[in-house]
């Protein structure tokens, strides 16, 4: 064994990590850091790595340390669409940045599961290549490096994702950092074409699962129906008690498959008052490999 009860096939994974990390900070000439995406319950194919912060994780994910983050909003999209989808043998994941949710819902779905993703913006997207190299996923993922809105796979899928970017050009200022730009403001298309490009590509009694800012839910139901969707199902995130919703996670089918009303789920919130996570927010972690606990727990759109 080697250091630390480490495995000298642990050991080198490590090592691939951080090169991997060092080769992008050379690119960009800023800090990355590396945080769990998932955590180690469940892990299979390897050893747990270690996070930045000392913690075991199952996946790992490369971030900008000054860039655009993995959010809460990231993982409560990968659970609902796991918590309203049968299982499925794939996925696809529209703008998908960095990975985020699509790299969450292929955890989910188990280790024979495939995702395809799409993403146009560059810095993400060389991000995303790293995450999927390094975690040694690349074998079941399709990467695409295009705009959603001219996407034509010409096949379709039991289950799509996205988050979208929350805010129209001139809602408020815009950053100068281009990928927090990208991620935040409507700049390549909006929840409406997130929306078509779902329908073109969702199959018979499939899914589409989203989330948008609650203040702005007219919108996202406006751009679903306009695609010929439906909102099957949604549910309000409350960030803390006694807070207002923040987002609302949307569950869609094809207009045709589903006639019923609207599902209006009891909202979800994230944190009590004390700050400590709600046992629903805990469920939701477990999910995704992580015991009880405070760890990795940073939740803020970047």
């Amino acid at each position: 064994m080697a250091a630390h009860g480490r495995t000298p096939e642990t050991v080198a994974s490590i090592e691939h990590w951080q090169e991997e990390r060092r080769r992008l900070e050379r690119e960009f000439g800023e800090r990355i850091t590396l945080d769990a995406l998932t955590g180690p319950i469940g892990l299979t194919g390897h050893e747990p790595w270690p996070d930045d912060a000392g913690e075991c994780a199952g996946w790992l994910i490369a971030q900008r340390k000054s860039g655009h983050r993995h959010s809460v909003d990231d993982v409560l999209t990968a659970w609902y669409a796991l918590h309203v989808s049968p299982p499925v043998a794939e996925h696809l994941d529209l703008g998908t940045g960095i990975g985020t949710v699509g790299l969450l819902t292929l955890w989910g779905l188990g280790p024979a599961a495939r995702l395809t993703c799409v993403e146009a913006q560059e810095i993400s997207y060389r991000i995303l290549q790293a995450n999927l190299d390094a975690n040694g996923l690349r074998h079941r993922v399709d990467s695409r490096h295009g705009d959603l809105r001219a996407l034509a796979l010409h096949r379709t899928f039991p289950l799509i994702t996205g988050s979208p970017p929350y805010f129209p050009p001139g809602s408020g200022v815009l950053p100068q950092d281009t990928q927090k730009a990208h991620a935040r403001f409507e700049l390549r298309g909006d929840v409406r074409d997130y929306a078509k490009a779902a329908a073109v590509h969702l199959g018979p009694g499939g899914w589409l699962v989203l989330c948008f800012p609650s203040a702005q839910k007219q919108r996202a139901l406006d751009g679903i129906t306009a695609a010929g969707l439906k909102a099957a199902r949604l549910r309000d995130v409350i960030p803390r008690e006694t807070l207002p919703p923040l987002f609302t996670l949307f569950a869609c089918q094809h207009a045709t498959d589903d006639p019923h009303e609207t599902i209006v789920e009891a909202p979800l919130t994230v944190r009590l008052v004390s700050g400590r996570l709600t046992e629903e927010m805990a469920g939701v972690r477990r999910v995704f490999g992580f015991a009880d606990g405070e760890a990795h727990g940073g939740y803020g759109r970047g």
